[in-house]
Order: C-alpha cells, then structure tokens, then sequence
C-alpha cells in the first residue's frame, strides 16, 4: 500500500471511511462483521481510518475502539454536531469551547485511545469565530489528547483563519468526477499552506460504482 504524508503521520494512500458500517447507507452491519471487515483492511496494508461521534451516535466510534490495536493505525475523528453525552441530537452544530473539549474526552474513552491523531471540525459553526474553534484545538493538542487539526468542508478563507492560529494538518471535503466545488479555491490554498486534502465520497456515494 502506498503512503502519503499528512503533518508528520505517515498514512496509507487508501483511507477506510467508517461510516457506512453504522449508519448512512442502510441499516448498520451485525458487529462481528464489521470487525472482520476492519480487520482484513489492516491486514490489506489500510493503516487511516476516518470516525466521528456522529456516525451511529457514538457506536462507529466504539467499534473502532473494538476493532483495532491502536499502535497499528491513525484514526481520525470529528466533533461539532449538537449531541449530548446521552446520544440525543440538538438541531444543530456546536463548536463552542466547552463542547469540543468534552466531545474528546468522551471519543478518547470510546476509542479507547489516549490520543487522537486528527480531530477535524466536522461543519463550520457560524455562530462561533473560528480562531475559537482552533484555539480550543490548540488546547487539546498542548494538553496531548490529540496530535493534529482538521476541517471538514471548510471554504477557503475559513482554512486560512484556522491556520493562523494553528497549523490545520488536513482538510477533508467531498471530492469525485462530479463534485469539484474544492478546486477552485481549497485545493490552491491547501497546497500554498502545506495542508492535505483527504477527499471522502471519491466514488460518488456509490453512484458512480455501477451499483
């Protein structure tokens, strides 16, 4: 499997986006499966895989805690929906101080992991500046629960205003022959920033399998 470079993580080419075993795309799969599933990608050479507490209302989360042996892997989750520490989801994003530094406490438990190699933004929050988003970030990675910032479906300007006050290490958008929106303005600003681009959906959300 070959290799990129996002910061300083090392990580494989082909990433494993974990959603869809949990939720999104019809009913969840029977867990040990889904164990297998993750199991065989490590095995194949797989060593990213991308969570967020959002998907399955937390139990994406805890099988990957499950499922790995937390040395072999970069795991890469997200925080800014409106769902308390019960599961119930408000109706909408908060990226406030306070629930960003309780949503890693709480992904590290269910990760079983002391440490969250890429905490992505998962939707900007326009009701909070985003220098307060990254410095909230910034606090988590002093303290040493995560290692690296990201954005997910940031524009262009919104990257540069997290980036001055803390390298962002990687911006995840959607990204296929039919959803370009990122090269105008994020694939140029990535690249001008040192910034990696983990595009997710590359198949179209299976549209474009033939399936």
């Amino acid at each position: 499997m070959k290799k990129r470079t996002l910061g300083n993580l090392d990580v494989s080419v082909l990433g494993f986006g974990y959603m869809g075993l949990s939720y999104g795309y019809g009913p969840a799969i029977e867990k040990q499966q889904a164990i297998d599933v993750i199991r065989k990608a490590v095995d194949r050479g797989v060593t990213f895989f991308d969570t967020a507490e959002a998907y399955g209302r937390f139990a994406n989360e805890e099988l990957i805690g499950e499922a790995l042996h937390r040395e072999q892997v970069v795991i890469a989750t997200k925080f800014g929906f409106d769902i308390a520490p019960d599961g119930q989801r408000g109706s909408g994003l908060n990226s406030r101080p306070s629930h960003i530094k309780q949503v890693a406490e709480a992904s590290l438990k269910r990760l079983k992991t002391d440490v969250i190699d890429i905490f992505y933004q998962h939707r900007v929050d326009p009701g909070v500046p985003m220098e307060t988003v990254a410095g909230a970030v910034k606090d988590l990675i002093q303290a040493g629960k995560v290692k690296h910032f990201g954005l997910s479906e940031a524009g262009a300007d919104t990257i540069r205003r997290a980036h001055a006050v803390h390298p962002v290490t990687a911006v995840q958008s959607e990204y296929s022959i039919w959803t370009r929106d990122s090269e105008p303005e994020v694939l140029p600003t990535c690249e001008e920033l040192g910034i990696g681009f983990v595009p997710w959906s590359l198949l179209g959300q299976g549209f474009l399998t033939g399936e």
